[in-house]
């Protein structure tokens, strides 16, 4: 697959901004897009947030990406707070497989795997994505989980939720940071999610630039702060360690943290 690259260049800034799960801010050439908004303090059962909730100067983005329907990525209390003409990028079948999005009609622009869409001075390409991004407990087969290739001065994928999938390469290869999902909220992992070590081959099959581990560390049920640390906060470290040792530079973020992409950045902030 012939995929169109775009080389960094000095000229714009470029930024990634992690708010915490999967919900980070990107600035490129002067158009900022946010991926999947999680923007309170509580999702369904998960009530305990590592870090503020992300405020204001957040919810007024070029446009929005939502990479699966899954109630941590799709989170309409998040929609909900989002300037009213913001444009939200979402899996084609998604405003009918979800009670509620329907009141975002005149927002949504529903999208495929392939499709490209132009925002600002940005094109966003959709990826594919290895996972199983229906609404629970019910939602329609056909509804895809998706990725996101951002593209302006600098080539940025935002993975989504996702297992490290053969053709990954072919959407994302060399790109200049990958947006990478490390963990989850649970003690555990199913089937679909990447863990640190898996991540860091993820990235190192792709040849990214750079790496940033997302969707771990942020939000956890009532109950389980005894195993917080470990279970929670440690995905990053060993995601950065296991990168390295594959070859790939990476930077944990926390919650709030930014990448610029092309300065020189620490192993951990």
């Amino acid at each position: 697959m012939a995929r169109r690259r775009v080389s960094l260049t000095e000229n714009h800034s470029v930024s990634v901004r992690w708010h915490g799960h999967a919900t980070a801010t990107i600035s490129d050439s002067g158009t900022t897009v946010l991926t999947d908004p999680v923007l309170t303090n509580r999702v369904g059962h998960l009530r305990r947030r590592r870090g503020p909730s992300p405020g204001a100067a957040v919810r007024t983005p070029d446009a929005v990406v939502l990479s699966h329907l899954h109630g941590d990525h799709t989170h309409l209390p998040s929609l909900q707070l989002l300037d009213g003409n913001t444009p939200i990028i979402v899996p084609v079948g998604a405003a009918d497989a979800v009670r509620g999005l329907r009141e975002f009609d005149d927002q949504l622009v529903e999208v495929q795997i392939g499709d490209t869409v132009a925002i600002g001075a940005l094109r966003i390409t959709v990826t594919p994505a290895a996972h199983d991004g229906r609404r629970w407990p019910r939602g329609p087969a056909h509804t895809d989980a998706v990725g996101y290739l951002i593209e302006g001065s600098a080539t940025t994928y935002f993975a989504g939720d996702t297992d490290l999938f053969t053709e990954m390469r072919e959407w994302a290869a060399t790109c200049d940071v990958a947006l990478i999902p490390v963990g989850g909220w649970g003690p555990t992992l199913g089937p679909g999610h990447l863990d640190p070590q898996r991540a860091a081959e993820a990235v190192a099959h792709i040849e990214a630039k750079h790496a940033v581990p997302i969707h771990f560390g942020t939000l956890w049920p009532i109950g389980l702060e005894k195993v917080r640390p470990e279970r929670f906060h440690s995905p990053g470290k060993h995601f950065v360690d296991s990168a390295a040792a594959a070859g790939v530079t990476a930077t944990e973020l926390i919650p709030g943290g930014t990448l610029r992409i092309g300065e020189r950045q620490p192993r951990s902030a």
